[in-house]
């Protein structure tokens, strides 16, 4: 069993949902991410999702572009990335942290080191989960296989447009959760129909044995509560990346925990 799914069972019988807040890696500040994975947990947190920074992330609207065009520019890469959470793993062995990001870093790594030693790596700093935006479920069968014998799961994406075939696909190589997208478009891109979500939340869940989170969109702790009330987990990037993009490096963790504890308070309310 792996961490996520450790998180979620005892969750559930607590009649509490997920909160999983998103921070790229390397943003605001090159080396202070592990801090800011802490001040997470310690607002009430349950997952982290950590941005891998690429150059070219098509899913990403401008914010969480210009946080990974910044990282980049600190010099970030996978192998930092796992280096960050290594650290966190220092303190904490039970919050679980699922990477976020593209084929292209993953697929550099493995050039560069050897083949399948990214999931060897991950599996050894500490990674419990993985999105990669373009990588297709039907496409993944192996990936999948290799990365749970580490004990790391793989997580897709749904959007409001996904077909029920596209839904069958992910629901056959999927663990961990499913990320609904709630929001055409890229991160960060218009405002969330809760009513829409109601609506499509039960043709997923139908189709799973995995709990469901939702994201994009979520930008407070009314939000945040309305869609905790239907969906196994609330996701939120966009909005933390606001908040901690122009604050100077003391105050960074502080706004991020302060605003995360608003939401989980409304959650549990």
């Amino acid at each position: 069993m792996s961490r996520i799914d450790t998180v979620f069972q005892s969750l559930k019988s607590k009649g509490r949902k997920a909160l999983i807040p998103y921070v790229t890696a390397g943003f605001p500040f090159a080396d202070m991410t592990p801090e800011v994975m802490h001040a997470f947990v310690d607002a009430g947190s349950d997952i982290i999702e950590l941005g891998v920074p690429f150059s070219d992330p098509s899913a990403d609207g401008p914010v969480i572009q210009k946080a990974g065009e910044k990282a980049l520019a600190f010099g970030i890469g996978m192998s930092q990335v796992l280096e960050m959470v290594r650290v966190f793993r220092e303190r904490d062995n039970h919050t679980p942290v699922v990477l976020m990001g593209y084929a292209n870093p993953i697929e550099r790594y493995d050039l560069k080191h050897g083949k399948d030693s990214f999931i060897q790596d991950a599996a050894a700093s500490g990674i419990d989960g993985l999105v990669v935006v373009d990588y297709p479920p039907e496409e993944c069968i192996e990936f999948a296989a290799k990365l749970r014998a580490k004990h790391i799961d793989l997580i897709f994406l749904l959007a409001p447009t996904s077909t029920n075939q596209r839904i069958d696909q992910v629901a056959q190589v999927a663990s961990g959760y499913v990320y609904y997208v709630s929001l055409r478009g890229v991160t960060g891109s218009g405002a969330l129909n809760v009513a829409e979500v109601q609506e499509m939340l039960p043709r997923i869940q139908q189709k799973m044995d995995i709990p469901v989170g939702v994201g994009f969109g979520i930008r407070d702790a009314q939000t945040a509560k309305a869609i905790g009330q239907i969906a196994d987990a609330v996701v939120i990037g966009t909005k933390i990346i606001q908040l901690i993009e122009n604050e100077p490096r003391d105050k960074v963790a502080l706004v991020a925990g302060d605003f995360l504890r608003e939401i989980r308070q409304a959650m549990d309310a």
